[in-house]
């Protein structure tokens, strides 16, 4: 434990080195009650560098954003700013109480010390703070066992009603267990398992649970993450249908996954093939998932069999492209995740980057007329250059003038 105490000049020299701290640390001006709180203080205990600072005022905290000189943006609902200095975007907030008037509501806040900002906070590992201002500079400050436990690495909730207020805590319960890899302390679990079967999610509007959601799906490692979702049973609370109970298939499709794909739309696809097609598209809209998304996920989701069986059928490069046409990678991914993984890779990986020297405007230039015939000449010659029988501008026109008749 020694070695995650060090006395407060050390400490606020660690919080000094970090690249985030440093552009708010030189435009702190002399306000006593300035803190680092949060999840921020916890990774720096454990040796990580942070780089999202979150920041508590004893006082006005609104007064104190404007101060720092950033860019600004005030979030009227709860008092809070957002700063942004040199890159690095600091949220500021009055240290604050909560109250809930019923559960899933939006707590309501009032000002308070230091002291009661910590106990509204979701784990105890979290209500950690460091002053960074007045004469204890680099004191730390800590809820009850919170020490305690981010020496154990443990997860556990600061009251018993705390999933019943917030069921979205669930959800980070979740996202902090498989990213720090933290073990859930037992009276959590069973107040996780609680809120569940008395139906907590159906406290919270879809587009709350729909942004904790992404949040896990974004996750250095989604597919740990949604299978600790399944072990705390909160997939199916979302749907029946829908469930990521072994990980093998997203993680062979996330390996076949390109860079610039989204695995998060892969492992909420692969999460979702158990609820049934009529009804995916409505759940992720009452989640609040944008149409591209949305229709991305359902692509993938559904028709993942079937584009396997046609890549599986595929032997030229011209018919795996013409499988693999129009489908999002993350669909591709996948489908060859299920099967043909040599046709699934050789399209993501350089089929699908295969470009014509030639357009429609030179076939216009030869004398093919508008119409259809454009795109049959356009097409067959891009199949001959898939498959290597054309080679150069001059054969790929007249590949497609032949093919455009």
């Amino acid at each position: 434990m020694s070695e995650l105490l060090p006395g407060p000049p050390e400490l606020l020299e660690r919080v000094r080195a970090l690249p985030a701290a440093r552009p708010l640390l030189s435009r702190l001006p002399s306000h006593p009650g300035v803190y680092l709180v949060g999840g921020s203080v916890r990774d720096l205990l454990l040796g990580g560098t942070p780089y999202d600072l979150d920041v508590v005022v004893e006082g006005d905290a609104a007064t104190f954003a404007a101060s720092l000189g950033g860019a600004l943006t005030v979030h009227d609902r709860f008092g809070t700013s957002t700063v942004r200095l040199d890159g690095f975007d600091y949220d500021i907030a009055r240290s604050r109480r909560e109250t809930y008037t019923h559960p899933g509501a939006l707590p309501d806040v009032a000002p308070a010390a230091l002291a009661e900002d910590l106990l509204r906070r979701d784990f105890t590992v979290n209500a950690l703070a460091i002053a960074l201002s007045g004469d204890g500079a680099g004191e730390l400050h800590a809820a009850s066992r919170g020490l305690e436990d981010l020496d154990a690495r443990r997860l556990r909730v600061l009251h018993d009603q705390s999933f019943i207020d917030d069921p979205t805590r669930l959800f980070r319960l979740v996202r902090y267990a498989s990213r720090l890899r933290f073990e859930i302390e037992p009276r959590t679990r069973a107040l996780a398992g609680e809120a569940i079967a008395a139906g907590g999610l159906g406290t919270v509007s879809g587009p709350r649970i729909g942004a904790e959601l992404r949040l896990l799906a974004r996750e250095p490692d989604p597919a740990r993450a949604f299978l600790a979702l399944h072990g705390l049973g909160l997939d199916a609370a979302l749907h029946p249908g829908f469930e990521l109970a072994d990980d093998a298939p997203v993680r062979h499709a996330l390996d076949l996954l390109p860079d610039d794909a989204r695995p998060d739309r892969l492992v909420l696809a692969v999460a979702s093939r158990g609820v049934p097609l009529a009804e995916l598209p409505a759940l992720l809209d009452s989640l609040s998932f944008e149409a591209e998304d949305r229709d991305a996920i359902v692509a993938t989701a559904s028709r993942a069999e079937g584009l396997a069986t046609a890549l599986a059928a595929a032997a030229a490069p011209s018919e795996i492209a013409a499988a693999a046409a129009g489908a999002p990678l993350e669909l591709v991914a996948l489908a060859g995740a299920l099967g043909p993984e040599r046709q699934a890779r050789e399209w993501l990986e350089h089929l699908r980057h295969v470009r014509l020297a030639i357009d429609g405007r030179d076939l216009l230039a030869a004398g093919v007329p508008e119409g259809p015939a454009i795109g049959h000449g356009l097409r067959a010659a891009l199949a001959a250059k898939l498959d290597r029988r054309v080679c150069g501008r001059e054969q790929e026109l007249a590949e497609a003038l032949k093919a455009a008749g």
